[in-house]
């Protein structure tokens, strides 16, 4: 709990700077011409903002698990209940986004994602629901976290593809020079390929989950073998 609180109070901080910096650029709406206007000074202590918020929702994972599973389990709660309650926030704060499949500049760094709001809300419940099961059954574990590197190498090729699929159009323009990727608005999000890459990056979901229950039948049989 005290982690999940830690993550409601970073979203409200999070929205209310987006809150600030979009009325500044006159982008609440995000997908608009001109979606990413240069504003003096603004640009480089933006990112620089972006990485400082992985930090500390990775750190407070560092600082609340005891073993690295639970560790990574408590950073992906944090990092998903703040994505989440980060878009409840600014529905609330000024009305937007008006439904889940309104575009949005998910990210900045190396370039700017874009989707759906419905895409990483899809992607943090996961990381809830993993974070969930390594961090509160870490114990009943019968492999060491490193031996799940099948399920890893899965979910990282899942990352990455949603990576892709949030960068595509960024990417596409990315040689013309920063103005280009600055101007850049998507006009279809690759469903097809989200979902692929939301399916692998559910990998460790299902191995966990399997190994829990595999755990939870030994004494099931024991009893019925006594």
């Amino acid at each position: 709990m005290t982690v999940a609180a830690y993550a409601v109070a970073m979203a409200w901080v999070e929205s209310a700077v987006v809150f600030y910096l979009r009325t500044i650029s006159d982008r609440i709406t995000p997908y608009q011409p001109d979606p990413l206007p240069p504003v003096a000074g603004l640009g480089a202590v933006e990112l620089v903002r972006e990485a400082a918020t992985l930090i500390m929702l990775f750190t407070v994972g560092m600082l609340a698990g005891k073993g690295w599973r639970s560790r990574w389990g408590y950073a992906a709660i944090a990092f998903g209940v703040w994505d989440i309650f980060y878009y409840v926030f600014l529905k609330m704060i000024c009305h937007w986004p008006k439904s889940v499949l309104d575009w949005d500049i998910l990210f900045l760094l190396p370039l700017p994602w874009w989707g759906p709001v419905i895409a990483p809300v899809l992607i943090a419940a996961l990381m809830i629901v993993w974070g969930t099961l390594a961090s509160q059954w870490e114990d009943s574990y019968h492999h060491p976290f490193r031996a799940e590197w099948k399920a890893w190498l899965l979910n990282f090729s899942g990352i990455l593809l949603a990576l892709y699929v949030f960068m595509k159009d960024a990417l596409r323009v990315a040689n013309r020079g920063e103005d280009a990727w600055r101007m850049v608005l998507p006009d279809r999000f690759d469903w097809p390929l989200f979902v692929i890459a939301l399916a692998l990056m559910a990998a460790p979901i299902f191995h966990s989950g399997r190994q829990l229950w595999q755990r939870r039948l030994v004494p099931l049989e024991a009893g019925l073998t006594t």
